[in-house]
């Protein structure tokens, strides 16, 4: 007779199969721009970049520095929109020296009931560029601690402009140096994929929508006939949020992981990770505390029972089981290896993806703790409640 044990590691064996031949090849890490040249437009459209930043003195020079040092052949201008920074923010970027690409630093406005401080800001920057330059077709919107390399605003144009996407974004590379970023971060963007498949957001034939706001490209026809920044104001998760509205208006959307656009920001501990998770982790489960158990006992089953089951297994000899919770582990760590490769870490590391799942499950029940016990969702100083 089988054991229950045997059962349940064959369910996890049977997710994983599922995860690995039937969800959107998300694992695969192959959506990803080309290494050489793309074709390039006829004539380039002008584009207005955006960065909104609130105390990040530590990057911003560079992030500046980087856009200001784009090769784009078109017009380009650079917006810092200071969020009312409490730092050296605005002192440091007003120290750039001047070049051939016009760069405009614009203090925010007192953050309105109803707005996350980022889209506020992204909303006053882009009404300022669009009053000085007119014919702009293309808002670039970058994260205040990305950096991005000379050629890619160029390749984003030449995406969006030969295959007609009106959203163009890139997940950056973060970094993966410290202790806490090696074991999580890998995980991290596994997991985000998991949750939206790019080749699935990628298609027009599927409902998934996905975005990476920290590197992204956007048609500024495509934002006006969403209602532009406003029609998210309140979102957390701005770039989904953003993806899903251009999306559900008939717009087309491109997703891929970054080659050499970078993080800047360094996690030295597991608390700036586990503040970055839990911030949002129940905004995307709606709040909900049936979402929230399903996750739980979601993840367990997936994540958690391949080693546990193995270990049961060999402790009462259930040869069938452990077979099973084995097979589960494999087929893990088989999906998990292309993320860990695309980080660079050896190839052993993929074995501890149930470790850094516990954690993550740790930081998505903390995130519900937080907002029952009224925490809200914090970020940078500002409590933004109950928002969605």
């Amino acid at each position: 007779m089988v054991s229950w044990l045997a059962l349940i590691a064959g369910l996890s064996a049977a997710a994983w199969l599922y995860l690995l031949l039937g969800h959107g090849r998300f694992w695969l890490c192959s959506e990803r721009l080309p290494a050489g040249p793309l074709a390039e437009p006829a004539q380039w459209p002008a584009v207005a970049a955006v960065v909104p930043a609130r105390n990040e003195e530590d990057t911003i020079a560079a992030v500046l520095g980087s856009l200001l040092a784009q090769d784009y052949p078109g017009p380009l201008s650079v917006t810092l929109v200071d969020d009312r920074s409490t730092d050296a923010t605005r002192s440091r970027a007003e120290a750039i020296p001047p070049g051939r690409t016009a760069l405009t630093i614009l203090e925010a406005e007192p953050l309105p009931a109803g707005w996350s401080g980022k889209l506020w800001a992204l909303h006053q920057g882009i009404a300022r560029a669009a009053r000085e330059q007119a014919d702009i077709e293309y808002i670039f919107l970058s994260d205040a601690d990305i950096a991005h390399e000379p050629g890619k605003l160029r390749k984003l144009v030449s995406k969006a402009e030969g295959e007609r996407c009106d959203l163009v974004s890139l997940m950056a590379r973060l970094n993966c140096e410290t202790l806490w970023e090696r074991l999580l971060i890998p995980a991290f963007v596994f997991f985000f994929q998991k949750l939206y498949p790019f080749p699935l957001a990628n298609s027009d034939r599927s409902g998934v929508a996905a975005a990476a706001g920290g590197c992204a490209l956007i048609r500024r026809s495509a934002l006006e006939r969403i209602g532009g920044i406003a029609a998210i104001r309140g979102a957390l998760i701005d770039d989904c949020s953003l993806a899903r509205a251009v999306k559900r208006s008939g717009g087309r959307l491109w997703l891929g992981l970054a080659d050499s656009t970078r993080s800047l920001r360094m996690y030295r501990d597991l608390e700036p990770i586990w503040m970055m998770v839990a911030r949002s982790a129940f905004t995307q489960l709606r709040y909900s505390t049936l979402l929230l158990i399903g996750t739980v006992l979601g993840m367990a089953l997936v994540y958690l029972l391949p080693p546990l089951a193995l270990l049961m297994a060999a402790l009462h000899g259930d040869a069938p089981a452990a077979l099973l919770a084995g097979g589960a582990w494999l087929l893990m760590t088989a999906a998990y290896l292309p993320t860990v490769r695309y980080y660079r870490r050896p190839p052993v590391v993929a074995l501890t993806l149930p470790l850094a799942a516990l954690l993550y499950l740790g930081m998505t029940l903390d995130s519900a703790r937080r907002h029952w016990w009224g925490s809200g969702s914090r970020w940078k100083g500002r409590d933004y409640g109950m928002q969605a």
